[in-house]
């Protein structure tokens, strides 16, 4: 089995894990109703794109 030859410093481990963060979600405001979704999904009343798509509330 393969063994580090040499401890892996602190800086280097963190440097190596930098890009493990969450990223935060991006959000919109929705044309119709003025309220906050994510892009490029349905809004709760059922709107996408200016148009209605469902009549049927949406669940997020």
């Amino acid at each position: 089995m393969a063994v580090p030859k040499k401890k892996t410093t602190q800086s280097r481990r963190n440097m190596r894990r930098a890009h493990d963060a969450l990223k935060g979600v991006n959000v919109v405001e929705d044309n119709t109703t003025g309220e906050l979704k994510r892009p490029h999904h349905v809004s709760p009343d059922g709107y996408y794109k200016g148009r209605q798509v469902t009549t049927q509330k949406v669940r997020h």
